[in-house]
């Protein structure tokens, strides 16, 4: 796998799903982690959608740097050790550039 390389203004990021056999979607720069995974088949769990459940907690395993800020969403489901060992809630999640995330 390539590093994750910066998202270049307004054009897309890759966005490998490595809990579904290394899947990789292309979307527009900033777009939504989960959406992107509901459009592109990516394959992470979700039930809800809005941050209230925490089924779509993932892991970011490339490209951490290339996500938003957390959410306070996010800080009802995940530790701040999860927090900072990448986790993050799909729902919540805008990606910026190239990431890699399993689940």
């Amino acid at each position: 796998m390539r590093p994750p390389q910066p998202a270049a203004g307004a054009g897309t990021v890759s966005v490998t799903f490595l809990s579904n056999g290394g899947k990789v979607a292309a979307a527009p720069a900033n777009s939504n982690l989960l959406r992107v995974s509901l459009r592109e088949k990516g394959g992470i769990p979700f039930k809800c959608g809005g941050g209230l459940c925490g089924t779509c907690k993932c892991r970011i395993e490339q490209g951490r740097e290339y996500t938003d800020e957390v959410k306070a969403k996010e800080r009802r489901h995940l530790t701040e050790a999860q927090l900072a060992d990448g986790w993050r809630m799909a729902c919540q999640t805008f990606v910026r550039g190239d990431i890699a995330v399993s689940w």
